[in-house]
């Protein structure tokens, strides 16, 4: 892999570094980043949908009405489906949604995705994102400079000033390195990496 620019939040170029090409550089298999990132949505659902069904249902211990004489149908208990306030046939239960994909496949496809944003000129590093107090208007001007608007802020350890001045902001997420994950890589339109966090990618994907 080449020589990529690194620029300060002024949008000046300070230096370069090298990315390596066993991440930033691989071949992109589309069927790898879909079963990792249907494995991400699935395990996000929380499956607790539930209903009740007729033995769930309260009451029913006697007969609503009598058997013969009424002119309606015969009825054994007001829990029954047809009845007001019965039980739910073939309603929803809590459950599990969760996939599962081997860590191997799931490190391929972060560097199939990391390798997307390179070769889509989406990748942008930065030496530092310092600001000088918590305030939105100021992420906002710098993110103006850097002409992203909509991007995923990777961070290599926490920074409170730029996690609360960007939380109100539509389009951007900051995210810890210990976080990054292929579909939140692939959601956003521009990856804004801080130059340490690269050296702990190589040390998360390397083998």
């Amino acid at each position: 892999m080449g020589m990529m620019d690194v620029f300060n939040i002024k949008g000046d170029k300070v230096s370069e570094v090298e990315l390596p090409a066993n991440i930033f550089d691989v071949p992109v298999k589309k069927h790898v980043l879909h079963e990792v990132v249907v494995m991400q949505l699935a395990n996000r659902r929380s499956g607790t949908a539930s209903t009740k069904g007729r033995s769930d249902v309260r009451g029913g211990g006697r007969k609503p009405y009598r058997q013969k004489g009424s002119g309606r149908a015969r009825a054994g208990t007001i829990r029954s489906p047809v009845m007001r306030g019965g039980g739910t046939v073939f309603g929803p239960l809590p459950r599990s949604f969760a996939r599962k994909v081997s860590k191997k496949i799931r490190k391929q496809a972060l560097r199939m995705a990391l390798t997307t944003k390179c070769r889509d000129d989406a990748l942008l590093i930065l030496a530092r994102f310092d600001l000088e107090e918590i305030k939105t208007k100021r992420f906002v001007e710098v993110m103006k400079r850097l002409k992203t608007d909509n991007a995923l802020i990777v961070t290599d350890a926490a920074n409170e000033t730029l996690e609360r001045s960007s939380c109100n902001v539509p389009n951007v997420k900051v995210m810890r390195m210990d976080g990054l994950n292929v579909y939140d890589v692939l959601k956003f339109k521009h990856l804004v990496l801080l130059e340490p966090a690269i050296k702990q990618i190589e040390e998360r994907l390397l083998p």
